[in-house]
């Protein structure tokens, strides 16, 4: 509606704002002529919704810590009894290894 709204203020304004504008000076025509009769724009009043800036919330601290001490160890009871103690960064491929031997005993 800017446009519309510019090519009303002097004389002759609709060719050279359309210009300007890099527009077709029968669209700015058809847009003048639906701004005068209140065809052109929203049909819905324009709202505006209460905004509020707050600090972002605390990062949540995990149960688990992320880089235990060294030496920490875990026991895992399996269902045939035996348990097994390995380091808490054992890595998957390893501890499967370790099964593995287990179950064979």
């Amino acid at each position: 509606m800017r446009i519309v709204e510019e090519s009303f203020i002097g004389h002759r304004q609709a060719a050279a704002t359309a210009r300007r504008h890099g527009i077709c000076r029968s669209l700015l025509t058809t847009w003048r002529r639906q701004y005068r009769n209140g065809e052109l724009g929203s049909s819905r009043p324009v709202s505006f919704a209460p905004v509020t800036v707050t600090k972002a919330p605390a990062r949540q601290t995990n149960s688990v810590d992320p880089c235990p001490p060294p030496g920490c160890q875990v026991e895992i009871a399996l269902p045939n009894g035996r348990r097994v103690t390995v380091p808490v960064g054992v890595e998957p491929e390893a501890f499967a290894r370790i099964l593995a031997v287990v179950d064979e005993q």
